[in-house]
């Protein structure tokens, strides 16, 4: 299984992915990387917070960039070089989050592209902007 090379790829191309974020995801991830801040898996001292109850951790949300990237576009054996993000609202537990990427940029004598990387609630309101920077799998000769 090969993602798409440079020469397959073209400034416009978009994919996107949908997860509900369960509160399972955020206790995995807290128990991966041992984030265990209250915000993420405290009720009662989370609903002192300015977010009035759990949030999840936003590079877990961050992570579903990456599965649009290496898995749809440009793919398996995508190398992923960068990401720039911005966090500009909170995901609860329960939110519905569709991840988005759209090439924006490439530079086919160096073998990059550069992304724009967004991802909004079901609200339409966006929870994440940035720009992701991937080096896409060389084509392979058969």
């Amino acid at each position: 299984m090969q993602g798409l090379s440079i020469d397959e790829i073209k400034l416009g191309d978009k994919v996107f992915v949908e997860k509900t974020i369960s509160e399972t995801d955020v206790y995995l991830f807290a128990g991966i990387t041992g984030d265990l801040n209250p915000a993420h898996i405290n009720q009662v001292a989370s609903e002192q917070t300015m977010f009035k109850g759990r949030i999840a951790h936003g590079i877990l949300v961050t992570g579903l960039i990456s599965t649009c990237l290496g898995m749809y576009l440009p793919g398996p054996g995508t190398i992923y070089m960068g990401q720039q993000v911005k966090f500009t609202a909170p995901v609860h537990i329960g939110d519905t989050i569709k991840a988005e990427v759209e090439v924006i940029e490439m530079n086919v004598e160096k073998n990059r592209v550069k992304l724009k990387t967004v991802c909004t609630n079901q609200a339409g309101k966006v929870v994440i902007d940035g720009e992701a920077l991937v080096m896409p799998p060389k084509k392979q000769v058969a």
